[in-house]
C-alpha cells in the first residue's frame, strides 16, 4: 500500500481558519436571523394581543354606554307607566310598561354576555361592571314582574277608579285584584332584597345608582304592600259585606297624650258598600267620666298606667303609644255611653286635616271665615284658646264645626283623588291617622301597617320616646323635640346605647291663660308658661338602665312595662323658652334588625340622628 504524504493532502493551517470564520460567521447571521424573526413574530403577536384588547376594550366601554342608555330608557318608561296608571289612562301605561321591559331586557342581556362576564371577573378593576350588571338584574325583574302586573290591575289601583263621586270607594275592582297585588307586592319586596344584596363599587357613578334603586325599590316595596293590604282588608272594613261603623277620635295635640293627643272631639263612622258618612259628631264634654266600667288590657298596662285610671277616663285613654289599647278604650267608652258596639276605632289630628285641605281646598264656617290648609293647625291648636278663652264650650263648638266641615268637604265631590290618597299616606305614615279594627284577621294585618300605630312585640333595637302632659294645659303645640339613638358594635352578647332626649318649650312672651300655660296641679310651684311633662322612654326588649341624666345631673326614673320592652319614666319641667336634655345611659341585648325610633305625632316635625349598627345575629 502506497504511502500518503500528509503535506499534499492535510489544508493548511490558514485556510481552516478562514473555513472556522466563515461558518461561525454563518451561524452568527442564522442566529441574528432566527432573533430578529422570533423578536418580529413577538412584536406582531403583541399587536395582536394589544389590537384585541384595544377591541374588547372598546366593545365593554361600548356596551356598557349602551347599558347605561337602556336602564335610563327603562326607568323613564317605568316612570311614564306609573304615571298614566294613577291618571287612570290604562292604555298609555300599558304601552309605557311594555317599552319598559324592552329596554330592561336589553340591559340585562347585554350585562349576561360572555365578553362582560369576562371583564366583570378581572379582580378589582372589573367590579362596576358586576355591580351593573346586578342593578340591570333587579331592573328587568322591577318591569317584568311588578311594573307590568300592576299594569294589568291597574283599575283597582287608579285613584279615579277607586273613588267615585260622594267619596265612595269603588270596592269590587279592588277586592278582584287583591290576588294580583298580593303576588306583585310579594316579588317587589323580593326585588328590594335582592337590591339591598348589590355590591358596592369604587366608581361613584355607579355606586350612586346602586344606592338609588335601593331606595327606591324599598320605597315601591312599602307602597304595594300598602296597596296589597288595603285590597285584602279594605272591602270588608268598608261595608263590602256588611255595615260597619268605627269610632273616630280627633286629638288635640297641643296636650300630649302617647298616641298624639288628648281626645278633643269625637264621632261615628257608618260605611256601607264604600259610602262613608260621618253621624252623631261631638265634643270631649259629652263624654263623662262617672260610672264607667273599666276594661282588662293586662297586668303590665295596668302596672304602668293604671293610676290614671285610662280604661274609665276618656282624658287619660290614650297614654300609652300603642293605639290599639286606646282603640279599645274608646269602644268600651263609646259603647257604654251610647248603647252601641262599634266595629273599630279611627285617630287622626288637625296636621292631618290640614294635608286634606291642601287638596280639597278650604272650607267655609257659618260665620264666613275661611278655615285653609295654611292656619287651620293655628287657629285649632292656639288661636281657638285666645278667642274663647273665657266660654270653654264655645271653643269646643267651633272646633266641632271645623272637623264637620272638612270631613263634609272630603266626602263630596273629589276633583283630585290621587292628591287625597296622597295626603291620606302621608299622614298615615307619620302617625296622624291610626285605625284599630275588632276584627282579629282585620286587626293582624293593620298591626304590619302604618295605619296600625303599634309598639312592636319583637326584640330589634327600639327607641320609642312618649311625652304625657301634666299640667292639663296646652303648651305642647310650643314643645319641639330632638331625639338621639346611638349604640355600639355588634362583637359581644351586650352592647351600650344611649337615647338623648331634647325638649324645648318655645312659648312667646305674653299673656296667657291658665287652661293655655297654667298647670292642673303643681306640686313643683312653677311659674306659668312651664311645660311639665311625663317622658317615656320605651326601650329594646331586655334592656338596663344604667343611669338617667336631666342637664347633667342624676335623675329618677320609674321602671315599667310595655309589649315586653322596658318602660323608664321620669318627670320634668320645661320652662319658657328653655331647653331640658335627657339622656338615657343602657345596656341592651346585641339582636338582627334595624333601629326603630317611632315619632310621637305632635305639631312638630322631629330631627332624628340614630346611629345604631345593624346587626346580622
Amino acid at each position: 500500500m502506497a504511502q500518503i504524504d500528509s503535506e499534499e493532502t492535510a489544508p493548511t493551517t490558514t485556510d481552516g481558519a478562514a473555513t472556522v470564520r466563515r461558518t461561525r460567521r454563518r451561524r452568527s447571521t442564522q442566529t441574528a436571523i432566527q432573533a430578529r424573526n422570533r423578536r418580529r413574530r413577538i412584536v406582531i403577536g403583541s399587536s395582536c394581543v394589544a389590537v384585541a384588547l384595544l377591541a374588547w376594550g372598546g366593545y365593554v366601554a361600548y356596551e356598557a354606554t349602551q347599558v347605561k342608555t337602556n336602564l335610563e330608557r327603562a326607568r323613564d318608561f317605568a316612570t311614564q307607566a306609573k304615571d298614566a296608571l294613577l291618571a287612570g289612562n290604562s292604555d298609555t301605561a300599558s304601552v309605557a310598561a311594555r317599552d319598559a321591559v324592552t329596554y330592561a331586557d336589553r340591559a340585562q342581556d347585554a350585562t349576561g354576555s360572555a365578553g362582560w362576564r369576562l371583564a366583570a371577573a378581572i379582580p378589582g378593576l372589573g367590579g362596576p361592571l358586576k355591580t351593573t350588571g346586578q342593578i340591570a338584574d333587579v331592573v328587568q325583574g322591577l318591569t317584568s314582574d311588578v311594573l307590568m302586573p300592576a299594569v294589568t290591575t291597574g283599575a283597582a289601583m287608579s285613584p279615579d277608579q277607586l273613588i267615585e263621586a260622594g267619596a265612595r270607594i269603588n270596592l269590587q275592582p279592588l277586592r278582584d285584584a287583591a290576588p294580583a297585588l298580593a303576588d306583585t307586592a310579594a316579588a317587589a319586596a323580593a326585588l328590594a332584597a335582592q337590591a339591598q344584596a348589590v355590591d358596592s363599587s369604587f366608581l361613584g357613578a355607579v355606586d350612586t345608582a346602586r344606592i338609588q334603586l335601593q331606595d327606591q325599590t324599598a320605597e315601591l316595596s312599602g307602597l304595594l304592600g300598602n296597596v296589597s293590604t288595603a285590597a285584602d282588608i279594605a272591602p270588608a272594613m268598608l261595608g263590602a259585606d256588611g255595615p260597619r261603623s268605627y269610632f273616630i277620635g280627633f286629638q288635640t295635640n297641643a296636650e300630649a297624650r302617647g298616641t298624639g293627643g288628648l281626645l278633643g272631639g269625637f264621632g261615628e263612622f257608618r260605611a256601607v258598600d264604600g259610602t262613608i258618612r260621618l253621624e252623631d259628631l261631638g265634643s270631649n264634654k259629652e263624654l263623662s267620666i262617672d260610672d264607667k266600667k273599666p276594661i282588662d288590657l293586662g297586668p303590665d298596662f295596668e302596672k304602668q298606667y293604671g293610676h290614671s285610671r285610662p280604661t274609665t277616663d276618656f282624658r287619660n285613654s290614650n297614654v300609652s303609644s300603642h293605639f290599639p289599647y286606646a282603640a279599645q278604650i274608646w269602644r268600651s267608652l263609646w259603647a257604654q255611653e251610647s248603647g252601641r258596639q262599634v266595629d273599630g276605632a279611627i285617630a287622626t289630628d288637625p296636621v292631618a286635616l290640614s294635608y286634606i285641605l291642601a287638596v280639597v281646598g278650604p272650607v267655609t264656617m257659618p260665620d264666613g271665615e275661611k278655615i285653609t290648609a295654611d292656619n287651620v293647625v293655628e287657629l285649632t291648636e292656639s288661636t281657638a284658646y285666645a278667642r274663647f278663652a273665657n266660654d270653654n264650650n264655645a271653643r269646643k263648638a267651633y272646633l266641632q264645626t271645623v272637623a264637620a266641615k272638612v270631613v263634609e268637604k272630603m266626602t263630596g265631590k273629589i276633583s283630585n283623588p290621587q292628591g287625597l290618597l296622597e295626603a291620606l299616606g302621608r299622614a298615615a305614615s307619620e302617625g296622624r291617622i291610626a285605625v284599630w279594627s275588632a276584627n282579629p284577621a282585620e286587626q293582624a294585618v293593620l298591626e304590619g301597617t302604618a295605619l296600625g300605630h303599634t309598639v312592636p312585640d319583637d326584640p330589634a333595637p327600639y327607641a320609642g320616646v312618649v311625652v304625657n302632659n301634666l299640667g292639663g294645659n296646652k303648651l305642647d303645640y310650643y314643645l319641639e323635640r330632638e331625639i338621639e339613638y346611638t349604640a355600639g358594635s355588634c362583637e359581644a352578647d351586650t352592647r351600650t346605647s344611649q337615647v338623648t332626649v331634647r325638649l324645648t318649650n318655645t312659648l312667646p312672651p305674653g299673656d296667657y291663660t291658665k287652661y293655655v300655660a297654667g298647670m292642673f296641679d303643681n306640686p313643683m310651684g312653677a311659674p306659668i308658661g312651664t311645660n311639665l311633662t311625663n317622658l317615656s322612654l320605651v326601650a329594646t326588649q331586655g334592656a338596663k338602665l344604667n343611669k338617667v341624666t336631666v342637664d347633667g345631673k342624676p335623675a329618677f326614673a320609674f321602671t315599667g312595662a310595655e309589649r315586653g320592652h322596658p318602660v323608664f319614666d321620669l318627670q320634668t319641667q320645661i320652662r319658657q323658652g328653655k331647653t331640658v336634655e335627657v339622656k338615657y345611659e343602657l345596656t341592651e341585648p346585641t339582636v338582627a334588625g334595624e333601629a326603630r325610633v317611632p315619632v310621637q305625632a305632635l305639631v312638630g316635625a322631629v330631627p332624628l340622628d340614630v346611629q345604631v349598627t345593624t346587626c346580622s345575629q
